[in-house]
């Protein structure tokens, strides 16, 4: 326990910072006050310190429960920076070490222990942790524990049981920073909350723009986008390993100094890339969606999803690991019909069963409404999680874009609405959108499709731009597309409204445009390299010496003295202690001052 210590003092001797973020604090004293919690924060909102905090203040010792091990090594030396006890237990330590950091746990000479949800039924490790004094058990990715979240992890069933094994139950606080209202009442069940404490702090994220761009130049883009972004690092999401690697040969060739990950590779192939990444010796990893869970690194500064993902839980979990740092950072999908039908196809050889396959394809549909609205891009994922939002957020394409041309389309949508009326609401939008070509395809024929009257109305569209409109319809709840495995076109209210002529649709085409990136001063870069510096002598990624928002503040303020420099956000008396002075140096060299 950090005696004699509140909650806001912990945050500025060890943290660094001031005040904290909002709901973090009410989070902390719920805690405290020994209640069950559970608390949805969106990525980058500062969770762990929410169960860090009350870990340093309880008289016991805390486990924490999370199932990525990178995390667990990024906190814990973020931790031990602080000179704070901590040590982490999973996969990744042979059984000697494992054995020796129980025991030391055991002893109390770790405060936090960080878990694997794996260990939990290892019936030795058990039995011992159960005998000493546990106050807090805190469970990140809380959304693991349900089967109808996007990253269910069976192991996290063992931790309702583990919990209840202690003679003295501890505090459960459960944090995951993306649930519908199904996945809530899971994680309230199955981790068997005791009337908990629920905080929900939304899902947007202020300093994330976000963008879609359809049918584009997906190579030019990477490349105008990498040259205007030289300094900052980013993460390129492919859908498959060939393209990760088709990527990484290209870009590679062109001279941008890049990395590589995806499941295919060596593990320790896999483990030297990333480390190359975090540590800063790269800016720019190509990826399939297996890279990133419990990446800790602060500034990323952009996320580019090359090929759609196939949920929306994917998609914001994955654009959160940009700007954690609070910094601003854009996330850009770019987007074509191909990318649908790589991820149905996924889902056909995948061995789900058939509830879970119409699940999977309702949520591939949700992703792809996403990709075709033109309403606010932050607002549409808000509903999707059952939250309550502004009409429009100013942080994305669709809300912020000037260059904006509107449509009147009622025509065709009703052109549309007629044939998959016509077609008897049965079939899928790639034959509905042959029908309206006027293709002479033999199935069509045998179909008897060519007599209708809707055959060949839209001739003037190629099929592509056809099956574009159905999609934009559907994302706007003018159609209806069905969630098995092959999808069919049905008509809703407002489908009837449209052909009825009681509503018109509009369409909105825009051009593109990228955000230029505000420039790096030089002070700024020189702490950098001193930063690295430290970093690689202690071998820590270099956000945890300090993160780029603490040295632009130092290029900013520019402190020379000891009070000055714990003026900086994230600069507290334990890190001032242990790299305050060789900053303060550096500045001083800067301003050319002489003591």
């Amino acid at each position: 326990m950090v005696k004699h210590l509140e909650a806001i003092d912990i945050l500025k001797q060890y943290y660094g910072y001031n005040k904290f973020r909002p709901g973090q604090k009410e989070i902390i004293t719920s805690i405290m006050n020994q209640k069950d919690t559970l608390a949805i924060m969106p990525t980058g909102s500062g969770k762990s310190l929410c169960f860090q905090i009350p870990a340093l203040m309880f008289e016991g010792k805390s486990i924490v429960i999370s199932p990525l091990i990178s995390l667990m090594k990024d906190q814990v030396d973020s931790l031990k920076a602080m000179d704070i006890k901590a040590s982490f237990i999973n996969s990744s330590l042979p059984y000697e070490e494992i054995y020796e950091r129980t025991v030391d746990f055991i002893n109390d000479r770790y405060k936090i222990l960080y878990l694997a949800p794996e260990r939990l039924s290892t019936f030795g490790f058990s039995e011992e942790i159960y005998s000493t004094n546990i106050s807090q058990i805190a469970v990140d990715e809380a959304h693991c524990v349900s089967e109808w979240g996007h990253d269910f992890r069976p192991s996290y069933k063992n931790i309702g049981e583990f919990v209840k094994q202690f003679r003295k139950r501890p505090v459960v606080s459960a944090f995951t920073a993306t649930a519908t209202k199904n996945v809530r009442k899971d994680i309230q069940f199955l981790l068997e909350l005791d009337h908990p404490d629920i905080f929900n702090l939304g899902l947007k994220r202020e300093n994330i723009y976000i963008e879609v761009l359809k049918e584009i130049n997906k190579r030019k883009f990477i490349v105008d986008l990498i040259e205007k972004r030289r300094d900052d690092a980013g993460i390129i999401y492919c859908a498959t390993r060939k393209s990760v690697e088709e990527y990484y040969v290209y870009l590679s060739k062109r001279g941008y100094n890049i990395g590589k990950y995806h499941g295919g590779m060596d593990a320790l192939d896999r483990k030297e890339m990333q480390d190359a990444f975090i540590h800063e010796d790269i800016n720019l990893m190509i990826a399939t969606n297996a890279f990133g869970m419990g990446i800790d690194k602060p500034n990323i500064r952009y996320i580019v999803h090359l090929n759609m993902p196939k949920t929306i839980e994917a998609y914001y979990q994955e654009i959160g690991r940009a700007g954690r740092d609070g910094e601003p950072s854009q996330a850009y999908m770019l987007y074509s019909e191909a990318d649908r039908n790589i991820q149905r196809f996924l889902i056909e050889k995948s061995e789900l069963t058939e509830d879970r396959a119409i699940v999977a394809n309702r949520k591939l549909q949700d992703m792809t409404n996403f990709c075709h609205t033109h309403d606010c891009l932050w607002q549409y994922i808000s509903e999707y999680f059952n939250e309550d939002s502004e009409k429009k957020c100013n942080n994305c394409f669709n809300c912020l874009n000037k260059n904006i041309r509107q449509y009147d389309i009622t025509i065709e949508a009703q052109k549309i609405l007629s044939c998959v009326y016509r077609m008897k609401q049965s079939y899928g939008a790639s034959t509905v959108a042959k029908v309206l070509k006027g293709s002479h395809s033999t199935r069509l024929k045998q179909k008897g499709f060519e007599h209708l009257s809707t055959f060949g109305i839209m001739n003037n569209l190629k099929e592509k731009e056809i099956r574009d409109l159905i999609n934009f319809l559907a994302a706007e709840n003018l159609l209806n597309i069905s969630h098995g495995m092959y999808p069919m076109l049905g008509l809703n209210d407002n489908s009837w409204k449209v052909l009825r002529g009681q509503q018109k649709v509009i369409r909105k085409t825009s051009e593109i445009f990228i955000a230029d990136k505000e420039p790096n001063e030089d002070l700024f870069m020189l702490l950098r390299k001193l930063r690295k510096k430290i970093s690689e002598t202690e071998n820590v990624p270099p956000y945890v010496v300090f993160p780029d928002y603490t040295l632009k503040e130092m290029s900013l303020i520019k402190p020379v003295k000891a009070e000055d420099m714990l003026k900086i956000k994230g600069v507290g008396e334990k890190k001032l202690e242990k790299y305050g002075t060789r900053f303060i140096e550096e500045i001083k060299i800067y301003e050319g001052i002489n003591d």
